[in-house]
């Protein structure tokens, strides 16, 4: 049975992660709010919000986990080449608010966007508290890609990505991969599969696992 959350409850309350749904798979509870209060406990426990606009706040857990680690991460050489010869530059924070507008807008064949309003404020909101960060790539002084998303720890959560040119938003990954090692990140958490994370090196890690790592 689904737990339904009320505004009212402590930020930590959230079920059992072993009661998840397997239809949908991952789904753990719905209700609640986007307090930074209430996200921070979320992510510290490995449960993330993704919800369409008009839905109520549902909360997930999915087993597996896709994550990437940094050092497996696979950077390919057009990408490389790209990096160096298309006037990339790379930013981290240089526009928080912009990369989260521009994860959220339609894509081609997707009118849609689960990057709602308050998931937009919701986020400005842990940024300005220092725990959610962005990473960009520039050029010409044109923001063309980026990433953001939740750092706790060694954990970096990442919560989407976009792309205006070609390999805008591959760059945007190698940027905060570079960044992990003088950051102390471990672990960059991609949530789901797709075949675009995977030919990038992600892979999946069974939630068990990534609990474990996260109470580490």
């Amino acid at each position: 049975m689904l737990t339904w959350l009320s505004p009212d409850d402590p930020p930590e309350r959230f079920p059992p992660l072993e009661r998840a749904l397997h239809d949908p798979p991952g789904l753990l509870a719905a209700g609640g709010d986007l307090t930074p209060e209430r996200l921070l406990a979320a992510y510290a426990r490995g449960i993330f919000p993704w919800y369409s606009s008009g839905q109520p706040v549902l909360w997930w857990s999915p087993d597996p986990r896709e994550v990437l680690l940094p050092e497996q991460f696979h950077r390919s050489r057009s990408l490389a080449r790209a990096m160096c010869s298309r006037g990339f530059m790379l930013y981290a924070d240089r526009d928080f608010a912009a990369v989260v507008g521009a994860c959220a807008a339609p894509r081609s064949g997707s009118p849609g966007t689960w990057i709602t309003r308050e998931m937009h404020e919701a986020y400005c909101r842990l940024h300005e508290r220092g725990y959610a960060h962005s990473y960009e790539i520039w050029r010409a002084g044109r923001l063309i890609g980026g990433l953001y998303g939740v750092r706790l720890g060694r954990v970096f959560f990442g919560e989407s990505m976009f792309s205006h040119e070609p390999d805008a938003s591959k760059a945007a990954l190698a940027a905060l991969v570079d960044h992990s090692a003088p950051q102390n990140i471990e672990l960059i958490d991609c949530q789901l599969a797709s075949a675009h994370l995977r030919s990038l090196g992600s892979q999946a890690m069974p939630r068990r696992q990534f609990l474990s790592f996260l109470q580490r």
